[in-house]
């Protein structure tokens, strides 16, 4: 493992020794990266640019997700757009109706002659943001699933020695926690819609919209409100008077119940991580979402989260080139490794993937594979390999709206997600009409 930190330092750093800090053609990437996943991004944009001479990536970080991405929509119809914006899982389809804005990454590296093998990346990350026959629109980056984070201390104290499988088990477990006092509720989540609802029906094998949630067409409808759907986000608002559960925000928020000890466990993204090793003074665990036994034998597969690098139209072809030599510099096996031990997200490619799993940084960090175990221990089926879906952005709020106004005991599950559905279907059909 030395000697893959070793390697990775001199590619990152050194840049392998060639080229300098600048480049002829500049190439702008705006990103939503901030805090220490912003320094990542900056080491490997600095060991892009030491690794040859003719070009220099310059990265912007733009704020949030939503600030990111409208902010480029804004600056593209100025034309004053830049090379390559990061735009989350939420934002596919919005971009791929986008039709003259964007460059598709299978195209462009085709165009400028660069190299391109598609077979090496990970199939449960690309398959999200492909075509119908398997082109790729836009290259991964920052690719994440929910998990479960225990408590190794609380759960001793409380008899426990593993996190629950199923959530059957997650009641039980949750009030054994609390009745011995090592914690003052079960768990909490974080980024409600996407763990709870997305990722549970491709987790249970459900739809969670039809016409393979979007992917077989615009003319998709909601299909969330199905019984088991109901029962899940129910009892999740009933564990909440026993403090089974207890809601803390819509994305990492609720984080720090988990970090102080207060909530024996967490569901939120993987790429938590490394931010939660920073701010517990406890060892805790990494599991894979728990699934209802009463409805499934076993699980099938989460999705991912995250976001993708897209190519906006309007550079030059030499500008192109750099942008190209990027993409395929961020797919080293290296850059990849770096980037996945470094931060919660998971590595693009299978090689990458290999290396880490070959070293022995999985038996000193365990659990930090289960997010890949979970993706892809399965292939997808037509419920499970994403969501294609139009106006996500907005609907997404409109789905933390009812989910929290359940949580608040101002409606029922049924009322709530029936709304949520018959809201969510009013946006996509404006995004159908406006994209046929």
């Amino acid at each position: 493992m030395k000697q893959v930190k070793k390697i990775i330092s001199v590619v990152l750093v050194l840049g392998m020794f060639s080229g300098t800090a600048f480049s002829a053609t500049q190439i702008e990437w705006w990103h939503a990266m901030g805090g220490a996943l912003g320094e990542a991004v900056n080491t490997i944009v600095g060991g892009f640019n030491r690794s040859q001479t003719e070009y220099e990536m310059k990265a912007v970080y733009k704020g949030n997700y939503t600030e990111t991405m409208t902010a480029a929509i804004a600056a593209f119809r100025a034309k004053k757009q830049p090379h390559v914006v990061q735009v989350f899982e939420v934002g596919t389809a919005t971009m791929m109706a986008a039709k003259g804005a964007i460059y598709p990454v299978h195209q462009m590296m085709e165009d400028t002659g660069q190299p391109f093998d598609e077979s090496r990346y990970i199939s449960a990350v690309i398959g999200y943001y492909t075509t119908t026959d398997g082109k790729l629109l836009s290259l991964p980056f920052n690719s994440s699933t929910p998990v479960v984070f225990w408590n190794k201390a609380a759960f001793a104290k409380a008899g426990l020695d593993r996190a629950p499988k199923t959530w059957e088990e997650m009641g039980k477990f949750s009030k054994k926690l609390i009745s011995s006092g090592a914690s003052e509720c079960g768990f909490t989540i974080g980024w409600q819609s996407w763990s709870m609802l997305e990722n549970f029906s491709t987790w249970h094998d459900v739809a969670f919209a039809t016409k393979e949630n979007g992917f077989a067409g615009l003319d998709t409808e909601f299909v969330f409100d199905s019984p088991l759907h109901v029962k899940h986000i129910q009892q999740l608002a009933d564990w909440q008077k026993d403090n089974v559960f207890r809601y803390g925000g819509r994305r990492g928020d609720g984080n720090p119940l988990f970090a102080e000890g207060k909530c024996a466990m967490l569901i939120n993204s993987s790429a938590y991580y490394g931010g939660l090793v920073k701010s517990t003074k406890f060892d805790f665990g990494t599991s894979q979402l728990p699934y209802w036994a009463s409805a499934v034998s076993e699980p099938q597969n989460s999705i991912i989260g995250g976001a993708t690098l897209w190519v906006l139209k309007g550079g030059t072809k030499d500008e192109y080139k750099g942008v190209a030599k990027f993409m395929t510099y961020m797919s080293d096996v290296f850059v990849q490794t770096y980037w996945h031990q470094n931060t919660g997200y998971v590595p693009i490619t299978n090689e990458a993937y290999e290396l880490t799993k070959n070293s022995d940084y999985y038996k000193k960090n365990e659990g930090r594979d289960v997010a890949i175990i979970q993706m892809s221990s399965k292939p997808p089926t037509s419920n499970s390999k994403g969501l294609r879906l139009g106006n996500f952005v907005q609907i997404r709020d409109i789905l933390n709206e009812e989910l929290e106004a359940i949580w608040a005991g101002k409606k029922t599950a049924k009322v709530g997600l029936g709304d949520a559905v018959s809201r969510g279907n009013k946006l996509l059909r404006k995004f159908e009409r406006a994209n046929r």
